[in-house]
Parts: structure tokens; C-alpha cells; sequence
């Protein structure tokens, strides 16, 4: 799981630094286009490229992290073996999901590249924004089966050791 964990965490970087050109992108172009009278050409195309990739790459650390959303409104007075078992149960649904993106991303990244497919005002190849996407899916895909096989890792492991025995319940706060 160190591994999966670094990996996720590189993702997450990357991620960060593409946001981090996006903006100094848009930045050069508003300045460009209200001070000088001059814009960069396509700069909304590359931000929504762009944009699309760097949510792929927080997507693995997210899911290594246990940051994506969870209702407990009916798991609130569960034992904290069913809602362990539960938690499971989402990672390995979130697992199959993220291997079906990945599959579909890069099915849809060869069929891009067959076709020449580009953006319109740049041309820029929209198989390399569908390629991009495919290995943080994965990873995402491969840490949510870890933590279903393994337990939660960062998530009810610290409140209750993924002791699957305990029948204490959870209360609303997070607490036993």
C-alpha cells in the first residue's frame, strides 16, 4: 500500500501543478486581452483539457485518503462491523467503476487517435487528454480494491482498528 500510497501522492502533485499552469494561463491571457488587446488563442480549449486531466490525477489520492463522500444517515447506528463491511462493499463498487472509466478512457483515447480527433481552434490531439486520464483511473481503481480486500486504510481504521468483531455502534460524531 506505501507504493499505491506514493503514487497516489504524485498524482495529486501533478495534478496540483497542472491547476497551478492552468491558472498562470488564464492569468497571461486575461492580462494579455485587457491590457495589450492581445488574448492566447484556444486558452479556454487547454483549460478544459487541462482541467479534465488534473481531475483524473486527484481522484487516487482522494480514494487513498477516504475523501470522497459517504452518506451515513443509514449506517449512523450501525455496529462497526456493518459499517466496515459496508465501507468495503463501496470500495469494491468504486474499484469496478474506476476499472470500467479506465477501460472506456482508453478505448476512447485509441479511438482518438485513429480518427485525428482535435480541438477545434488548436487541433490539439484529444487522445493524449483521454491517455492522460487512463493510469490515475486505474491507480484509483487498483487503492479502492486494496482497501476493500485490506480494510479502510485513513478511513473507521482509526476509530475502530477495522475490527470487523465489534458490534459497538458509531455514534453520529464518529465516535464508539
Amino acid at each position: 500500500m506505501r507504493l499505491l500510497a506514493f503514487l497516489a501522492k504524485l498524482c495529486a502533485i501533478l495534478g496540483g501543478c497542472l491547476l497551478s499552469a492552468i491558472a498562470l494561463l488564464t492569468c497571461a491571457s486575461l492580462i494579455g486581452r485587457n491590457t495589450l488587446g492581445l488574448s492566447l488563442a484556444g486558452d479556454f480549449e487547454l483549460t478544459g483539457v487541462a482541467s479534465g486531466a488534473a481531475i483524473a490525477l486527484f481522484l487516487p489520492w482522494c480514494q487513498q485518503q477516504r475523501g470522497n463522500i459517504a452518506v451515513d444517515f443509514f449506517t449512523a447506528r450501525a455496529s462497526v462491523k456493518t459499517t466496515l463491511l459496508l465501507d468495503r462493499l463501496g470500495s469494491l463498487l468504486l474499484a469496478g467503476v474506476m476499472a470500467l472509466l479506465a477501460w472506456r478512457t482508453g478505448v476512447g483515447a485509441l479511438n482518438a487517435l485513429q480518427t485525428h480527433s482535435g480541438t477545434m481552434l488548436l487541433d490539439f490531439p484529444e487522445w493524449l487528454v483521454y491517455a492522460s486520464m487512463v493510469p490515475p483511473l486505474a491507480l484509483t481503481a487498483l487503492i479502492a480494491l486494496m482497501q476493500s480486500l485490506h480494510g479502510t486504510g485513513a478511513g473507521l481504521q482509526g476509530l475502530a482498528g477495522d475490527n470487523l468483531n465489534a458490534t459497538e455502534p458509531i455514534t453520529p460524531d464518529g465516535h464508539l
